[in-house]
């Protein structure tokens, strides 16, 4: 699976669970994320997915995450955190996460290929 920020592409490998696979069955998506807290982008999916959330602790940088059934949260720094999440994936070389998501908001396109 793939993640685009503009004209930056960023491989993403998923999760084997139920709602990674069903996160794959809704694309291609195109979604306007806005930031949260200086350390993540978010956005409501058009249809929930099936949750299995736990703890991680330790958020990292390119954690691919679901918050509730219906968030899809991309995390572009690594924190402690004592929220709970279902995990969804994980992209690929994410150092330059940081300043291609930036503060704000911006458009990201999620596809098969």
């Amino acid at each position: 699976m793939w993640m685009s920020v503009g004209e930056r592409r960023f491989a993403v490998t998923l999760a084997d669970n139920e709602a990674a696979r069903a996160f794959a069955a809704q694309l291609p998506l195109t979604l306007d994320m806005p930031d949260l807290n200086g350390n993540e982008k978010h956005v409501k999916l058009p249809k929930a997915l099936p949750a299995n959330a736990s703890r991680p602790g330790t958020i990292r940088n390119g954690d691919l995450m679901l918050w509730g059934t219906d968030t899809l949260v991309v995390f572009y720094l690594t924190f402690e955190s004592p929220y709970s999440y279902t995990r969804l994936g994980r992209i690929e070389d994410p150092a330059a996460l940081p300043q291609v998501l930036g503060r704000g908001q911006v458009r990201v396109t999620f596809a098969k290929e």
